[in-house]
C-alpha cells in the first residue's frame, strides 16, 4: 500500500501548465475560452439559449471551471465512505486538488512499467471461467486477436484486456480518492484538447481502474474507456467551427451484439428493481385509464422485446367487466426482429389463454412525425390509444428540441388517453462536456455502488450487466457529439416542461404502495422512493435513478 501511495503523490512541477485543474469549472460564471482569453456570460442566459434555441453540440467546445473547493465536495458526495478503510485512523489527511495530477513527460516511460506493478500488488491476474461466460469476455475485451468485430481500433488501443479476478481487489479511501481526481483532471484535458496531458493521466487511471474491482474501480474503467475513445474522436468530433452530420463523426462499430445487450437488459430487469420499477408503473398507469374501456391500443415505441407485458395482460384478465381486446404497435426502427417474433408469439398464446384477444404488429422504422400518423399506425374507431415509452423518448432529444416537440406534438394530435414516460432521471444533455462528465459520473456511481450492494464482487450476471449495458451508455455519453451521442437523458423538471410545451400534463401515478411492496422483494435497503409532482423517482441511498410518469392531453 506504501508504494501505491507513493506513486499516486506525483510531485507538482513549477514548469507544467497548472491551469488543467477541474478547479476552473465555476457554476457561477460559464466561460468560453477563445485563444487565451475568455468572454463572460450569464449562466442562465447561456443555459435559456442553449435549451430554447437548439444550439448545437459545438457548445461542447467551452471550458467552464469548477473551484477547488466544489470538486472536493463533489467528490465527497458521490463516494460512498462505507466501503472504503482508512490507511491510519490516527491520521486521515485531507485531499488535495488536481494540481498534483498535472504530471511531467518524463514519467511517460514508465506508464506501463507502473501499471504492471499496481495489477501485481492488486492481483489483477486470469482465472478459468464457463464456456458460456467466456464468450461474453470475448465479445468485450479490445484485444480482439481473432478480428471476429471490428471497431474503431484508435479508440482502445491502449485500454487493458478485461480479465475477471480471482481476489476482492478494493480501493483504500486515499487511493479511491486519487482515482476520482486523476478521472476529473483527465476529463478536463481531453475537453481542452490536450492529448499529451490527457494519456499520461489515462495510463495512472489504468493502475487504478479494472472492470473486476470495487464500485468505484468498475465505475472509473467505464469512464476511462469513454475519455479514451474520445480522444481518439477529438479530430473529428463537433466543435464551434463545423456542423454536425454523422459523415464527420464515424460511429465505432458495436464491440457486442444486440442479443449480448437484450440478455445484460434482462439481467437488470431480474435482479434489481429498476427496469421493474418502469414497466410497474407504466402498467399501473395505463390499467387505470383504460377501465371500461373494450378495445386497447398501444404504441409501443422502440419495442424490443415482451419483458414489460405479461403482467398487464394478467391484470387486464382480472378486470371486473371482462377482459378487453388488445392491439399493441411496436415501433422497432430497422433491426432485425426474427427472435423477437418468438416471444411475441408465446406472448399471443398467454393472451388468448386468459381469454384476451391479442393482436401484435411490428413497424420496422423509427418513430417520426411523418410514421405517427392514423393511416400509418392503423388506428381504429373505438380505440383506446396508449404510447407507451421506457427509456426510450431521450433518444428523440437529437441535437436540438425541435424534434422532440415535433414528436410529442405528433402524438398530442392522435389524441391518446395516456402516454407513460419512463426515463433516467438526470441530466446527460448539458451544453457542456466537463458538466455532463460530472453528472454523469455522479448518477453511475450510484448505480454501481447499487450493483455492488446487491450482487457478490464475482456475480457474471453484474458484470454482464455493467459491460454490456451501462458500459455502453457511459461511452456514448463521454465519447460522441452530434447525432451519434443519443444518451441524452434528462430530469423529470425538464420532462415536466416539454411536455407542458407540448399540450400535456401529468396524470398523477396511484401506484405507490405497489412500488414499495415491489421494493421489498429485493434483499437490499439502499433503495428509496418518493413521489415528486404526480411522477414516482426511485433511487439509490437518496440519489434519484429512474422516474415514471403518464401524462394526458392537456383540457382546454
Amino acid at each position: 500500500m506504501e508504494g501505491i501511495n507513493m506513486w499516486l503523490s506525483i510531485c507538482m512541477n513549477e514548469s507544467v501548465n497548472q491551469d488543467f485543474a477541474i478547479r476552473r469549472f465555476c457554476p457561477e460564471r460559464m466561460e468560453q475560452e477563445q485563444g487565451g482569453g475568455g468572454e463572460c456570460q450569464d449562466r442562465e442566459a447561456v443555459l435559456d439559449e442553449m435549451i430554447e434555441l437548439c444550439s448545437s453540440d459545438a457548445a461542447t467546445n467551452a471550458s467552464p471551471c469548477l473551484a477547488s473547493s466544489e470538486v472536493d465536495d463533489f467528490v465527497d458526495s458521490f463516494i460512498n465512505m462505507d466501503q472504503y478503510q482508512y490507511d491510519n485512523e490516527d491520521q486521515v489527511e485531507k485531499h488535495q486538488s488536481f494540481d498534483h495530477f498535472v504530471v511531467n513527460g518524463e514519467d511517460e516511460t514508465d506508464a506501463y512499467s507502473m501499471m504492471m506493478m499496481m495489477n501485481d500488488a492488486f492481483g489483477y491476474v486470469s482465472t478459468a471461467i464457463v464456456d458460456d461466460e467466456l464468450e461474453i469476455y470475448e465479445n468485450v475485451t479490445v484485444a480482439m486477436e481473432e478480428g471476429e468485430v471490428e471497431m474503431n481500433s484508435s479508440c482502445y488501443d491502449t485500454i487493458p484486456e478485461l480479465v475477471p479476478c480471482v481476489e476482492e481487489a478494493t480501493l483504500g479511501m486515499d487511493q479511491g480518492l486519487d482515482l476520482v481526481h486523476m478521472l476529473l483532471a483527465c476529463a478536463e484535458a481531453v475537453s481542452c484538447r490536450d492529448t499529451h496531458q490527457a494519456e499520461l493521466l489515462l495510463s495512472r487511471i489504468w493502475a487504478l481502474a479494472t472492470p473486476s474491482g470495487d464500485s468505484l474501480q468498475r465505475v472509473s474503467y467505464c469512464f476511462a474507456t469513454g475519455l479514451k475513445c474520445r480522444l481518439s474522436l477529438l479530430p473529428r468530433n463537433v466543435f464551434a467551427e463545423s456542423t454536425p452530420t454523422t459523415s464527420t463523426i464515424p460511429m465505432a462499430v458495436p464491440l457486442i451484439t444486440r442479443e449480448n445487450k437484450l440478455e445484460a437488459f434482462q439481467l437488470l430487469y431480474q435482479a434489481t428493481p429498476y427496469i421493474a420499477f418502469g414497466f410497474m408503473a407504466a402498467n399501473e398507469a395505463i390499467f387505470q385509464a383504460s377501465q371500461g374501456k373494450c378495445s386497447i391500443h398501444i404504441i409501443d415505441l422502440g419495442m424490443e422485446h415482451t419483458l414489460q407485458w405479461p403482467s398487464l395482460i394478467r391484470s387486464l384478465a382480472s378486470r371486473s367487466e371482462g377482459p378487453p381486446k388488445l392491439r399493441i404497435t411496436g415501433l422497432i426502427g430497422n433491426i432485425d426482429y426474427a427472435k423477437l417474433q418468438i416471444s411475441i408469439n408465446v406472448l399471443v398464446e398467454e393472451a388468448n389463454s386468459l381469454g384476451i384477444p391479442l393482436e401484435i404488429r411490428i413497424i420496422s422504422e423509427p418513430a417520426t412525425p411523418s410514421l405517427l400518423t392514423k393511416e400509418k399506425l392503423n388506428l381504429r374507431e373505438g380505440e383506446a390509444l396508449f404510447f407507451n415509452s421506457i427509456l426510450q423518448m431521450h433518444k428523440y432529444v437529437k441535437e436540438s428540441r425541435g424534434y422532440m416537440k415535433s414528436i410529442l406534438q405528433s402524438i398530442k394530435k392522435l389524441g391518446p388517453t395516456a402516454v407513460t414516460v419512463v426515463e433516467q432521471d438526470t441530466n446527460h444533455n448539458g451544453p457542456f462536456f466537463l458538466g455532463r462528465f460530472l453528472e454523469s459520473l455522479h448518477y453511475y456511481s450510484a448505480i454501481f455502488d447499487s450493483l455492488e450492494a446487491s450482487m457478490p464482487r464475482n456475480s457474471q450476471h453484474r458484470m454482464k450487466i455493467e459491460r454490456l449495458h451501462f458500459a455502453e451508455e457511459i461511452l456514448n455519453i463521454v465519447a460522441y457529439e452530434g447525432p451519434d451521442r443519443m444518451e441524452r437523458h434528462e430530469r423529470v423538471d425538464q420532462w415536466r416542461r416539454q411536455l407542458g410545451r407540448a399540450g400535456f400534463q401529468v396524470m398523477p401515478l396511484k401506484c405507490t404502495s405497489q412500488a414499495r411492496m415491489m421494493l421489498s422483494v429485493y434483499d437490499c435497503d439502499g433503495y428509496t422512493l418518493s413521489c415528486e409532482k404526480g411522477t414516482l423517482l426511485l433511487g439509490w441511498k437518496g440519489r434519484p435513478i429512474m422516474m415514471a410518469s403518464a401524462w394526458q392531453v392537456a383540457s382546454v
